[in-house]
């Protein structure tokens, strides 16, 4: 079974009814136990970065994640769930994640200057937008480069080595849209949000786990 972290923050529901379109066995809970005892773990999540991480402390939920991220266990992370495995975030002062990937979660510059003008950049970056594969994790399985997938988020991760990005996406910078190392796969972008391409990654993560 994969477990879908509830921590208070996030379209958990969402996320559930995605994975049950494509035939994966996939639960919301809400206990450490659950997530220990789950053979995959599912962490997504809209909002503050220190708000998801007091919460997931305040629950008892942050070590039972990174315990099995460190066991191996097959880690899908969205939004939230990507920026929480990095060192720290700048979002309403400097708060510490997980540390499991090294590196910042920082904001989008709002004027980005360039040689002839200033382009204003609306923040956040919300909306469709397409993704460049650098490195294709199994879970990008039969979607093409470029696709496009659902963005909403005013901050992105800049991971200090360059080889866990597995793609990025142009809004003003080419920020990383994806991290892949070993067992964790995380999206800047909402496959659950994402149509028919999104539920592919969905269906291509639950085709993982069964492997693993």
């Amino acid at each position: 079974m994969i477990a879908i972290v509830d921590y208070g923050m996030g379209n958990l529901r969402s996320v559930e009814k995605g994975f049950f379109k494509v035939g994966v066995d996939a639960r919301v809970v809400s206990d450490s136990k659950a997530v220990d005892d789950a053979g995959a773990i599912v962490l997504p999540g809209v909002g503050a970065f220190r708000d998801c991480m007091r919460n997931l402390k305040e629950m008892s939920l942050a070590e039972s994640v990174v315990r099995s991220i460190q066991k191996g266990k097959p880690y899908l992370g969205i939004c939230l769930g990507l920026q929480v495995l990095f060192t720290e975030s700048e979002e309403f002062g400097v708060h510490n994640g997980f540390d499991i990937l090294k590196g910042k979660v920082v904001r989008f510059r709002s004027k980005l200057k360039d040689v002839d003008n200033i382009n204003v950049l609306k923040i956040p970056h919300m909306g469709w937008n397409n993704v460049k594969i650098l490195k294709r994790p199994p879970i990008f399985d039969g979607i093409p480069d470029g696709s496009f997938f659902y963005f909403v988020h005013s901050f992105y991760v800049a991971p200090d080595d360059v080889n866990t990005i597995a793609t990025t996406t142009e809004y003003g910078i080419n920020f990383t849209s994806m991290v892949w190392k070993e067992n964790i796969f995380a999206t800047q972008f909402h496959p659950e949000k994402s149509q028919e391409v999104g539920l592919k990654i969905l269906k291509n993560f639950g085709d993982f786990v069964r492997k693993a």
